[in-house]
């Protein structure tokens, strides 16, 4: 997926907010935005990745502030709240009376936790509705392939589950739960290092994630999405062996959608911004559950 007009505006929207979060000094302020401006005007062409100049971005504030996790006060918060909600999305998913029903309830409630992203222009949520979000998460969902990934699913032997934002794994934990029912091995991707509020090791154990996931890997980068060129050796090679992925997030949809695949991807995330819901002929604040190949 490839950048449009509009992303420039949302690019350093998003850069003013995580300098602000990263220090307090004017000057270091300052010459973060006058940095990104100067990364926008040479790298934002209409051949751009958003996710791979987000990544530059978020990577020189880092640098220049000093600040390497800028979000963490915010993945904590995120935490903590979602654990207070669990019970409410779990008890949507108990309501399913058979395997496939429990399943795509699952994956709703996954879709639903992407929600919990900040800073996208335009994109507001409060912890308090997102009860009303589980509830019309079905209503919402206008891209459903979620039938489809049942099927491969049950023939699977291993699945691969990219994570997106802490807060957001709490949700996920009740899709891999129903991976592990079915009899498959789970292994969970977080991110090698803090960008925007991804998930990271941090984050797994407060979500109850290493209690159930079979193996809990990173990326072993930094990187909004999936670069190949950047991940470790390690990831590699769990990402190669597994037959089914599910991919939380736009940042995994902007990526994996630029990369030839050669297995099933199950692309899971809320359209958050308008870009994104063209690319997937949606429109936004809608729940996408997309099978790529």
């Amino acid at each position: 997926m490839k950048v449009e007009a509009e992303c420039a505006a949302c690019l350093l929207a998003r850069a003013t907010a995580e300098t602000y979060y990263a220090t307090t000094n004017p000057a270091l302020r300052f010459r973060a935005i006058k940095e990104v401006m100067k990364l926008l005007n040479r790298e934002f062409r209409p051949t751009t990745v958003p996710a791979d100049i987000g990544t530059k971005r978020d990577r020189l504030i880092k640098k220049l502030t000093g600040s390497d996790d800028p979000y963490k006060r915010s993945k904590k918060m995120s935490n903590e709240k979602a654990v207070k909600l669990f019970p409410y999305a779990k008890k949507l998913v108990e309501k399913g009376y058979t395997q496939q029903e429990r399943f795509k309830k699952a994956c709703l409630c996954a879709i639903v936790g992407n929600i919990l992203e900040f800073d996208i222009p335009g994109h507001r949520f409060t912890f308090q509705t997102l009860t009303k979000s589980f509830r019309d998460a079905a209503k919402d969902l206008v891209v459903d392939d979620v039938d489809k990934a049942y099927e491969l699913a049950k023939k699977a032997k291993s699945v691969l589950f990219l994570a997106d934002n802490a807060g957001e794994i709490v949700f996920d934990t009740l899709l891999v739960e129903q991976l592990k029912n079915m009899g498959l091995t789970v292994t969970y991707v977080v991110k090698g290092g803090p960008v925007l509020n991804d998930a990271t090791l941090e984050d797994v154990e407060p979500a109850g994630m290493d209690k159930l996931a079979d193996k809990i890997v990173t990326t072993g980068t930094d990187a909004v999405g999936l670069l190949p060129k950047e991940v470790s050796q390690e990831f590699l090679k769990v990402y190669d062996d597994a037959e089914l992925v599910f991919a939380k997030g736009m940042g995994y949809a902007e990526t994996l959608t630029e990369l030839k695949l050669t297995k099933p991807h199950l692309l899971l995330f809320r359209t958050k911004c308008n870009p994104v819901a063209n690319y997937f002929c949606a429109v936004r604040d809608k729940n996408i559950a997309k099978l790529m190949p």
